[in-house]
């Protein structure tokens, strides 16, 4: 079985083991938990391009050694000037350049948290193992080669460099057969030259917008020029033992925090029983119906997240509204995702928890051929109307699914957790903060126990609530007595998302976890 991996000087989390190890190599060489996590996130867009890369959005929550917490917001916004691009049609295509349709904020992210540092290491060591990785190649996973293959003919099809790069020989790459990324080399290398904001202003970022145009995005140099990273306040809400942190919109932070907080009402003895699975669950539903209503740019919302956080009688109403026996009958519609959270811890007391995405599975498939950068799809998500939730306008941000989740418990622990997996993400923190800060399970085993996951995913118009089989056969009669649309899935699927964890203890201990769903590790010293 599967153990939690300890140190005491650094710790990374990832779902991929060289991204675990590129992050622990920064920390033994002297670097911080925000370095770690930026050599992390560029390994990922080497190794797991499939879920991951420098052309989608990215978001970080950063504890620092003094308790303070920040967060930064690296979601690009949808161009100044969009045209006709549209006309004619009822929804964005999911893939190609028209889905192409937001700035990459990921690199801003890296940039915005490198500034904070005051004796950063350099870019070239911090882009090191990435650049070696792209460039020499890596073995393409079971995970990577099945999404590839699956994917090939509606990929293939785009205009761009995706066959070129992902199909050298014609065809999707097998498990275990090399797959190299030069022109990614490249681009990572001019990053370690130029510095990081030159992929917004600079060399770079005229050969990004160049490419943009020629495949028919919308996305111009003049939207990346105007891009900029920010750090907004994070949303947090208050459990019997723990803060609780996690990002403001436009991502499902405050969706996240809710079913916690809301859960924190309900009573439940046991890890794994009836109690625990249906009040995650019913609270999950109302979690989402608020998220559904209100959450989008944060410039264009109508309520306050932090306010309605902060309002304990207003919790206290809603987790009223939960039947302890029944379950509300749940016909929604369920947002996907393809995404990779990571996170780093050092010795300084440094936890960082970040999260990064091209949405789909390689994005929207447009592969830019100078630069070797898959592009993301997170604009897909908008809806085409005049106006109201989530609406295409010009500089507007999309909502996300990415959310990143930090907690500070009473007795000095600091916790980093997060997974990939669109729908799954709020639902899966649940399971294992619950399971961990609850329940008393052990870290490892509240990743790996078996999970859930109400509403649809890829290529399902189910909105079930799927449990991997491993559960108690008595649960599942009880949930579905109680009236819970149960189905059963694999006993270890990467539907339910790749989690992970890291716990700083009160005495300086570290405690990291990684989800055996995932190609990952967890790795400390």
């Amino acid at each position: 079985m599967q153990e939690s991996a300890h140190g005491s000087h650094g710790m990374v989390t990832a779902p991929h083991h060289l991204a675990s190890e590129a992050g622990l190599s920064i920390l033994r060489d002297g670097g911080t938990a925000i370095e770690a996590a930026i050599a992390t996130a560029a390994c990922l867009a080497a190794v797991y391009p499939h879920m991951t890369g420098i052309g989608g959005d990215g978001f970080w929550l950063i504890h620092e050694p003094d308790g303070r917490v920040w967060a930064i917001d690296a979601c690009g916004r949808s161009p100044l000037a969009l045209g006709d691009a549209y006309a004619g049609l009822s929804a964005i295509p999911w893939r190609g350049p028209l889905a192409a349709n937001t700035v990459a904020g990921t690199v801003s992210g890296w940039d915005l948290a490198r500034s904070s540092l005051s004796s950063p290491l350099p870019l070239h060591r911090l882009l090191a193992d990435a650049i070696a990785h792209a460039e020499q190649g890596v073995a393409v996973t079971a995970g990577g080669a099945e999404l590839a293959a699956s994917k090939s003919d509606e990929l293939t099809c785009v205009p761009g460099a995706y066959r070129t790069i992902f199909e050298p020989e014609g065809r999707p790459l097998r498990e275990g057969e090399t797959l190299r990324q030069p022109q990614l080399a490249e681009t990572l290398r001019m990053l370690t030259e130029d510095g990081l904001d030159s992929f917004y202003r600079g060399a770079l970022a005229e050969r990004i917008a160049d490419d943009l145009a020629r495949l028919g995005s919308p996305v111009t140099a003049q939207d990346l020029a105007a891009h900029r990273a920010t750090s907004p306040a994070p949303l947090s809400v208050r459990l019997r033992d723990a803060m609780l942190y996690n990002t403001a919109p436009p991502t499902q932070g405050l969706a996240s925090l809710l079913i916690l907080a809301l859960f924190d009402r309900l009573p439940a003895e046991q890890a794994e029983s009836f109690a625990h699975l249906h009040g995650l669950v019913e609270a999950t539903k109302q979690a989402f119906l608020v998220r559904d209503a209100h959450v989008g740019d944060p410039a264009f919302m109508a309520i306050d997240p932090q306010a309605l956080l902060d309002d304990a009688a207003g919790l206290d109403r809603m987790a009223q509204a939960i039947d302890p026996a029944r379950a509300m009958p749940w016909p929604r519609p369920s947002a996907l995702g393809d995404t990779c959270w990571f996170a780093a811890a050092d010795a300084r007391g440094q936890v960082v928890s970040c999260i990064q995405s091209t949405y789909f599975e390689f994005g929207s498939g447009l592969v830019l051929p100078q630069s070797g950068i898959t592009w993301q799809n997170r604009g897909c998500s908008f809806r085409l109307a005049d106006e109201g939730w989530n609406a295409l306008k010009p500089g507007r941000k999309p909502f996300h699914t990415l959310n990143p989740a930090l907690a500070h418990f009473d007795d000095g622990r600091v916790m980093a957790y997060g997974t990939m997996g669109g729908e799954g993400q709020p639902q899966t923190q649940a399971a294992l903060f619950s399971r961990y800060a609850r329940f008393g399970v052990p870290l490892q085993q509240a990743i790996s126990a078996p999970r859930w996951l109400l509403g649809r995913t890829w290529g399902e118009e189910s909105t079930s609530l799927k449990l991997e089989d491993r559960f108690d056969p008595a649960l599942y009669a009880q949930l579905r007595a109680a009236g819970h649309e149960v189905e059963l899935v694999a006993p270890m699927t990467a539907m339910m998302g790749h989690a992970g964890a890291i716990v700083r203890h009160a005495d300086g201990q570290l405690e990291g976890a990684s989800d055996p769903r995932s190609d990952g590790k967890a790795a400390g010293f």
